[in-house]
Order: structure tokens, then C-alpha cells, then sequence
């Protein structure tokens, strides 16, 4: 889900800038822990898979107004999984820049508040997950009640963020 443009407007976009700042900080904080500990290399590439995989979920998969957003499937809990957090909001923070900047440029405006609700809402389901899943669990091994929590934690937190600039917009 994504803002529409014209939701939150003028000197409202200030916040939409702080926490995309913010939220932005603590991916390159992760990202910095994660190439520390894997190396620049893997970093990079599952960054790389994560970005064409979100990018091709914006434009492949269908996609449909909602309101005062657009509905995506971005399939964010599986992208976690797979490629862990920092990659993960690599890809989203990216994927959703490449889609800005090719196809839908009237969306860049909103580029702060749809940053901050994806990377935002990732933050949470990285909570949830650390909560559900028990540490060094194979992903093969995740059932389906524990990926059935971390989806609700991520699509209820990408809700309630779009709730919150809508209201916020008015």
C-alpha cells in the first residue's frame, strides 16, 4: 500500500521527510552490521535480488486504488525471510525509488511517506519475527501459524501507517 498523492500536503510533508530520515538511518545503521558480518559482497547481492523482486512486485503483480492508497503485493514477510532485514529494506527503499523514477514519477512527492510505511512496517515485522521464530531456525522450518503472524504484524503495521497519514493528511 502507498499514499496517493495530494493525501498529506505542504508543510505536513515535513514529517514524512523526519521519518523517512529516520527509518532510512536505522536501514544503513543495519545494513553496516550486516556487511560487517557477511561481508560487502552478499550484502549487495541479496540487496540486488531484493530491489528487482520488489520492483517487479510494484509492476508486475496486480495492483489496485483502495481509498486514498494503492494496494501492492509486495510479498514483504517472504522477501524478510529470505534475504533478511537490511537487504530486505534495501529492496523496498529502492525498489519503490526505481518505480518512482520510471513509471509513476507524480508519486515521488510521496516518496518520504511510502518509505517510512514500508521500512517502518518492516522494523515491526523484525520484532515479530524475533518473537515468533526461534533463533536459527531454517527457513524450511517455519510453519505456517508463525508465517501467518509475521504476514498479519507486517500488512496491520503497512494499514496502520497508511491510516496514520491519512488522518494525518486531513
Amino acid at each position: 500500500m502507498h499514499i496517493e498523492a495530494g493525501v498529506v500536503q505542504g508543510a505536513k510533508m515535513i514529517l514524512s521527510y523526519a521519518t523517512a530520515a529516520g527509518v532510512v538511518g536505522m536501514g544503513a545503521k543495519l545494513a553496516w552490521e550486516r556487511i560487517k558480518e557477511d561481508g560487502i559482497v552478499s550484502f549487495l547481492i541479496k540487496s540486488i535480488l531484493a530491489t528487482v523482486i520488489v520492483f517487479n512486485c510494484f509492476e508486475v503483480l496486480p495492483h489496485y486504488p483502495v481509498g486514498v492508497s494503492e494496494v501492492h503485493l509486495i510479498l514483504g514477510t517472504t522477501i524478510f525471510l529470505v534475504f533478511g532485514l537490511a537487504p530486505a529494506m534495501v529492496g523496498l527503499s529502492l525498489g519503490l525509488l526505481a518505480q518512482g523514477l520510471l513509471f509513476a514519477p507524480f508519486d515521488l512527492p510521496q516518496y518520504g511517506i511510502n518509505v517510512t510505511t514500508l521500512l517502518a512496517s518492516m522494523l515491526i515485522l523484525d520484532q515479530v519475527a524475533k518473537r515468533v521464530i526461534p533463533k536459527d531456525t531454517p527457513y524450511k522450518d517455519i510453519s505456517y501459524s508463525q508465517m501467518l503472524k509475521m504476514s498479519i504484524a507486517w500488512e496491520g503495521a503497512i494499514v496502520s501507517w497508511v491510516a496514520f497519514w491519512a488522518f494525518y493528511g486531513q
